[in-house]
C-alpha cells in the first residue's frame, strides 16, 4: 500500500469547499460526524496505511483485529477521501433525515464493521477458488463499501427513482450495482 501525502491538499480543498457550500447547519449530526472523523483521520492517521489496511492475511491470520475498525475511516489519498466523503455528503443527508440520527449512527457502525468482515470472506472466497494465495494480501482502506450499502439503502427508501451513470439514465434499483461495474473498469482494485 502507498503511502499518501500529508496536509492540506486539493482534493481536502475542494472537500471542504463542497462541505461549506451546503453549510453546517443544513448537514445532520452523524453525517458531520462521520465527515469530521474522516477528515481529522487523513489529516492525523493513527498509523501508517500499511498497518491500518485491512486483508486476510493480517486480520485473519495475524489477529489484528482492530484494522476492522481502523480500515474505514484511512483513506488512500486525498482524491479517495474527498470522492468518498462527497458521496457519505449527500447520502447522509438523504438518509439521517429519513431514519434519524441514533438509528443511522447505529447503522454506520454496523456496515463499517461489517463491510471488512464480507471483504475479508469474499478475499477468502478467491482463495480457495481460483487456488491463489495472493488474495489473502490484497489489503484496503476507506469508506467505499459502507458508501455503497448506504446507496442500496437509500434506494430502498427511495424507491422508483431514476439515477444517471456515466450520462446513461438508469433505475436506481440497479443504479448502485451498474456503478459498482464502472468504478471497477475505471479504477481496478
Amino acid at each position: 500500500m502507498e503511502r499518501r501525502q500529508r496536509g492540506v491538499s486539493a482534493g481536502l480543498l475542494l472537500l471542504l469547499y463542497q462541505i461549506s457550500h451546503v453549510g453546517l447547519q443544513n448537514i445532520p449530526s452523524v453525517t458531520l460526524g462521520v465527515l469530521v472523523l474522516n477528515i481529522f483521520l487523513f489529516l492525523n492517521p493513527v498509523r501508517p496505511l500499511s498497518e491500518v489496511c485491512l486483508s486476510v492475511n493480517e486480520a485473519v491470520h495475524r489477529k489484528n483485529w482492530q484494522r476492522l475498525l481502523l480500515a474505514p475511516f484511512h483513506h488512500a489519498d486525498d482524491w479517495h477521501l474527498y470522492y468518498n466523503m462527497i458521496s457519505m455528503l449527500w447520502k447522509g443527508i438523504m438518509l439521517e433525515r429519513k431514519l434519524k440520527s441514533l438509528w443511522f449512527a447505529y447503522i454506520i457502525a454496523v456496515f463499517s464493521l461489517l463491510i471488512g468482515v464480507v471483504y475479508m470472506v469474499l478475499e477468502l472466497l478467491l482463495v480457495i477458488i481460483l487456488d491463489d494465495p495472493s488474495y489473502e494480501m490484497n489489503c484496503g482502506v476507506g469508506f467505499s463499501g459502507v458508501l455503497f450499502a448506504l446507496k442500496v439503502l437509500n434506494n430502498h427508501y427511495n424507491p422508483g427513482r431514476v439515477s444517471t451513470v456515466l450520462g446513461l439514465p438508469i433505475s436506481s434499483k440497479y443504479a448502485c450495482w451498474v456503478e459498482l461495474v464502472v468504478i471497477h473498469l475505471i479504477s481496478p482494485g
